[in-house]
C-alpha cells in the first residue's frame, strides 16, 4: 500500500531501461539470425563465423572498466545516452557492408563488430546504477530482472521478425532496421532518464520511499568528483564475495551467447530447420526464460521481505535456475524438434531463474565506485561473449556436430552453480573507509 501511495515514477523509469536492454540485445543477436545467410552469401566457415560472433565481445570486454569509471565521473545520463546513440549508428551501418567485395565486406563487419561492443560497454553498468538509485533494497532484485528479462524478450520479439526480413530482404536488412530503432530510442531516452532528485514528475513521497529503503538517490550527484581511484581494482579483485559472482556471471554468460549466436544455427544446421522456423523456435526458449528473469527477481525479494538473509534470497534462484539450465544436455539424446524445444525452453527458464548477477552487484558493490565494480563484474562475465562463440566454433568444425557445445554450455551451468554455492560467501554491501581496506556495511 505504501508503495502505490507514494508514486509510480521509478516504474516508467524501469520501462525505459526494458525497452533500452530490448533492443541492446536485439542487436547483440542480429548477427546470429542473419548468421546462416550471411555465411552463405560471403562463402565463410564455421569457425570465421564464429570469430565475427565473438568481435562484439572482444571490444565489449575492453571497454567495461573504462565504461564503468565514465559513468561514476560523468554521471548516467550522458554517458548513456551517448553510448545508445552510437551503437545504434554502429549496428545501422552493418546493414551496408554486404554491397563491398568480399575481402572487404568481412573485414568491414568484423570491425564493425567490434565498435559496436566498444560502444555497447557501458550499458550493463549503466543499468546497474539506475537500479540502484531508483529501487529500494526489497524491490530491487524483481526491478533488476524484468530490465534483465529484456535480453529474452529481445529475442521473442525479434528472432521471428528477423528471420521473416532475412528471408524476404536479405540479410542486411537486419541491421539496418534495428539500427533506426535504436537511434530513435536514444532521443526518447534522453528525454526521459532522470536522477531522482531532478526529475520533475517525483512525489517527495516516493523520493523518501527510495532513501529509507536504500537505494542511493545521490549517486549521480556524488560523480565528478574525480572519479573513482584506481586503486580500487586491487580491493574489487581480492574479495572473496566479488570473485565467485564473477565466476557465476562469467558461466551464466556462457549459457547467454549460446543462445544469442549459435543457437539459431543449431537449429538450422543441426536440425534441418528454415530460418523463420528457426526463428520461431528460438522465440519459445527466450519467451520462457524472460517469465524466468520475472520469477526470479520476485522470489528473490519475495524471501527478502518474508525475513530471510539477503544471501538466502539471493543464492537460492540462482542455484536452482542454473541447474535447471543443465537440461539442454538432453538435447543430444532426442531426435524430435519438439523435444529440443521443449528441453530449451526448460533451460533458458531455468538460466533467467538463475540471472540475478547485476542484483548482487547492485547488493555488494561499494557506494562510491559501483559503475568501476559494475564494469569489473561485466568484464569478467562478458569474456564469455569471447570465448563461448570461437570454442563452439570449433567444436562444431572439428567434430562435425553440436553435441560438444552443448556439453560445454551444460558444464559451464555447473561450475556457476559451484561458484555460488562454494565461493560467494555472505551477501552484504562493501565500504571504503579512508584506508582503502573494504568493510561490512
Amino acid at each position: 500500500m505504501q508503495a502505490a501511495q507514494s508514486g509510480r515514477v521509478r516504474y516508467r523509469i524501469l520501462l525505459m531501461l526494458f525497452l533500452v536492454t530490448t533492443v541492446t540485445f536485439a542487436d547483440r543477436s542480429s548477427l546470429s539470425i542473419a548468421g546462416t545467410a550471411l555465411q552463405a552469401g560471403l562463402g565463410i566457415d564455421a569457425v570465421a563465423l564464429g570469430y565475427i560472433f565473438s568481435a562484439f565481445g572482444w571490444a565489449y570486454v575492453i571497454g567495461q572498466i573504462p565504461g564503468g569509471w565514465l559513468f561514476d565521473r560523468f554521471g548516467t545520463k550522458p554517458v548513456y545516452t551517448l553510448a545508445l546513440f552510437a551503437w545504434s549508428l554502429l549496428t545501422l551501418l552493418q546493414g551496408f557492408v554486404g554491397w563491398l567485395p568480399t575481402t572487404w565486406a568481412v573485414s568491414s563487419l568484423f570491425l564493425l563488430r567490434l565498435l559496436v561492443g566498444f560502444a555497447g560497454a557501458p550499458c550493463f553498468p549503466g543499468n546497474a546504477r539506475v537500479t540502484a538509485s531508483w529501487f529500494p533494497s526489497a524491490e530491487r532484485a524483481t526491478a533488476t530482472a524484468i530490465a534483465g528479462s529484456a535480453q529474452y524478450a529481445a529475442t521473442a520479439l525479434f528472432a521471428p521478425l528477423m528471420g521473416w526480413v532475412v528471408q524476404a530482404l536479405g540479410w542486411q536488412f537486419v541491421f539496418i532496421i534495428l539500427g533506426c530503432l535504436g537511434l530513435a530510442l536514444s532521443l526518447l531516452w534522453l528525454k526521459n532518464l532522470y536522477v531522482p532528485r531532478e526529475h520533475p514528475l517525483l512525489s517527495a513521497a516516493e523520493l523518501q520511499l527510495l532513501e529509507q529503503g536504500g537505494a542511493l538517490v545521490d549517486l549521480d550527484q556524488r560523480s565528478g568528483a574525480g572519479g573513482p581511484q584506481w586503486r580500487h581494482l586491487r580491493l574489487l579483485l581480492t574479495q572473496r564475495t566479488l570473485l565467485g559472482i564473477y565466476l557465476g556471471q562469467y558461466c551464466n554468460n556462457a549459457i547467454t551467447y549460446f543462445f544469442l549466436t549459435w543457437f539459431p544455427v543449431y537449429l538450422i544446421q543441426a536440425r534441418g530447420m528454415s530460418i523463420v522456423g528457426a526463428g520461431f523456435a528460438a522465440a519459445v526458449p527466450a519467451i520462457s526464460g524472460c517469465i524466468g528473469g520475472v520469477l526470479g527477481g520476485l522470489l528473490s525479494d519475495g524471501l527478502l521481505r518474508r525475513g530471510h538473509s539477503l544471501t538466502l534470497a539471493r543464492k537460492l534462484p540462482s542455484v536452482f535456475g542454473l541447474l535447471l539450465s543443465c537440461s539442454l544436455v538432453l538435447c543430444i539424446f532426442v531426435e524430435s524438434d519438439a523435444a529440443v524445444v521443449a528441453l530449451m525452453t526448460l533451460a533458458f527458464f531455468g538460466k533467467g531463474l538463475g540471472s540475478l548477477g547485476w542484483t548482487l552487484v547492485a547488493d555488494t558493490a561499494p557506494r562510491q565506485i559501483l559503475g568501476l565494480c559494475g564494469g569489473l563484474f561485466n568484464t569478467f562475465g562478458n569474456l564469455a561473449a569471447i570465448t563461448t562463440p570461437i570454442i563452439i566454433g570449433y567444436l562444431v568444425s572439428l567434430t562435425g556436430s553440436f553435441d560438444g557445445a552443448l556439453l560445454y554450455v551444460g558444464a559451464n551451468a555447473l561450475l556457476a552453480v559451484v561458484g555460488f554455492t562454494l565461493i560467494v560467501g555472505r551477501i552484504h554491501r562493501l565500504e571504503l573507509p579512508a584506508d582503502g581496506r573494504s568493510a561490512a556495511a
